[in-house]
């Protein structure tokens, strides 16, 4: 086992390290684990969600902002952080959508994008790193884009043939995608709120949404984590121009997401190190 396991994450805007996975990121960094967050751009063309923040002067200093809220949330979990400083892409909106700004971080070529984090990999040096599966997650152009970019650095890190400037090679020894959203999850906190007589949100949602077998195979990866649900609401909370503490993120009390899905799941995409199938830790193989 290395003397201290490192993690590193990497997103594509500030207040995803704190939606997706930040349960096990606070598990961990209370294990000693040394947890680095990356993000990519800095949000400068993201809307304001919470209705309580959507005022000219918040619009106006949003970039600074943005930068304001991932470092109360990095303090909150814990973790190391750093920017790649690309811009943001924006989500274009209307049929056909409008083309993405010039510039911005989903038009810039993989190679090009993937040079600084190679670097920061190689300086890292994490065991284990995190990321979006090919769809994004969901259609956001920098998600699509954060998770081409982590798999091509994944993939070159370690060879010294690739970026030789940018510092000592380093293979990191998995690469997993978050599996945030999936079906199994919504159904289960619709059924456990149904179950305690509570109004489920999902219910429309849910009645709508097609089961797809297979990707619910994808999920290799349940790291148990539901006594840091709090700490993950606590970081989501700090990204106020996002996250509206009314809205449908807390529209599940604590208790029953701990009780109906207490586990934040992930794909492993790429192994060098043996582990057996289904996991219950990112490090599997490695401890």
């Amino acid at each position: 086992m290395p003397d201290q396991l490192r993690l590193m994450h990497v997103h594509a805007h500030p207040d995803d390290e704190s939606s997706k996975g930040a349960a096990t990121t606070a598990r961990y960094v209370s294990e000693g684990v040394d947890v680095l967050v990356v993000t990519c751009t800095g949000g400068e063309r993201g809307s304001i969600l919470n209705p309580n923040m959507d005022r000219p002067d918040v619009l106006a200093n949003l970039a600074e902002i943005r930068r304001q809220e991932m470092d109360t949330a990095r303090q909150i979990l814990g973790v190391r952080h750093e920017w790649l400083g690309f811009h943001d892409s924006g989500l274009p909106e209307g049929d056909p959508p409008p083309p993405l700004p010039y510039g911005c971080f989903a038009l810039q070529p993989v190679a090009q994008a993937a040079a600084p984090l190679v670097a920061v990999m190689r300086r890292f040096r994490p065991h284990v790193v995190t990321t979006y599966d090919e769809t994004g997650g969901y259609p956001h152009p920098d998600h699509v884009m954060c998770h081409r970019v982590t798999v091509a650095a994944f993939d070159a890190a370690g060879d010294p043939r690739e970026y030789p400037a940018a510092g000592a090679p380093w293979r990191p020894a998995k690469l997993y995608y978050h599996h945030a959203f999936h079906r199994q999850h919504t159904e289960a906190l619709h059924d456990e709120m149904v179950r305690r007589g509570l109004q489920s949100p999902y219910a429309e949602r849910l009645a709508e949404w097609e089961p797809d077998p297979e990707y619910d195979r994808r999920v290799t990866t349940r790291v148990p984590c539901a006594e840091f649900f709090a700490v993950r609401d606590k970081a989501l909370l700090a990204h106020a121009t996002q996250i509206d503490p009314d809205g449908s993120w807390f529209a599940v009390p604590l208790d029953v997401r701990q009780q109906a899905w207490p586990t934040e799941d992930y794909e492993l995409a790429r192994s060098l190190v043996d582990s057996q199938l289904p996991e219950d830790d990112l490090f599997a193989g490695l401890r």
